[in-house]
């Protein structure tokens, strides 16, 4: 299998794993399981372990109560300012310029709505480069919690190319100093 192909299905497949396990991730495990197993096998062996209401339960304590194991990736580049709204206005033209329609209530730097992207367009690769700092980050979040979703991040980052010295140096600073924080307005 080529490298665009494999990367499509890598991508494709964690789109899903990364959405929150309700029915619907159920009901799509086995095509995951005949499409991308290889790839996947650790993490769809522990989602099998957990069952349905572990493994949602450890979603919302890993994604929604940590910082740092973000899946919007704009986050850890802009944190909770202005500059993040810019962010996804560029990201959803970014969409739009390729024929893609966000649904209302997507947000378009959350990570399985980048990576169905780059499974359908061959810009998508370039546009999770661009974000590779970011999702470091969240892999080496994912890993010190023993997290199995740092198996599907790791798997997206090793089907990009090699991480540069400089997006290694980004990556470090971010996890030093956090997101930017919004200072206007605030008192010094």
């Amino acid at each position: 299998m080529n490298s665009v192909i494999s990367g499509a299905v890598i991508w494709q497949a964690a789109a899903h794993l990364l959405a929150y396990p309700d029915e619907r991730f159920w009901r799509r495990l086995p095509l995951i399981r005949e499409a991308a197993e290889p790839h996947f096998r650790t993490f769809l062996s522990v989602a099998s372990e957990l069952g349905p209401g572990e493994l949602a339960a450890h979603y919302v304590e890993t994604f929604d109560l940590h910082r740092r194991c973000c899946l919007y990736l704009t986050y850890y580049t802009d944190g909770d300012t202005r500059r993040r709204g810019r962010s996804l206005a560029e990201l959803k033209q970014r969409y739009r310029t390729a024929g893609w329609e966000l649904m209302d209530d997507e947000l378009p730097d959350f990570l399985p709505v980048m990576l169905e992207f780059a499974a359908h367009d061959s810009s998508g690769a370039a546009l999770l480069k661009e974000h590779r700092p970011g999702l470091e980050l969240l892999l080496t979040a994912l890993t010190d919690r023993d997290s199995p979703y740092a198996y599907v991040i790791g798997t997206v980052c090793a089907s990009l190319p090699p991480i540069t010295a400089a997006e290694r140096l980004q990556a470090t600073r971010l996890a030093q100093g956090g997101p930017p924080a919004e200072t206007v307005g605030r008192y010094l």
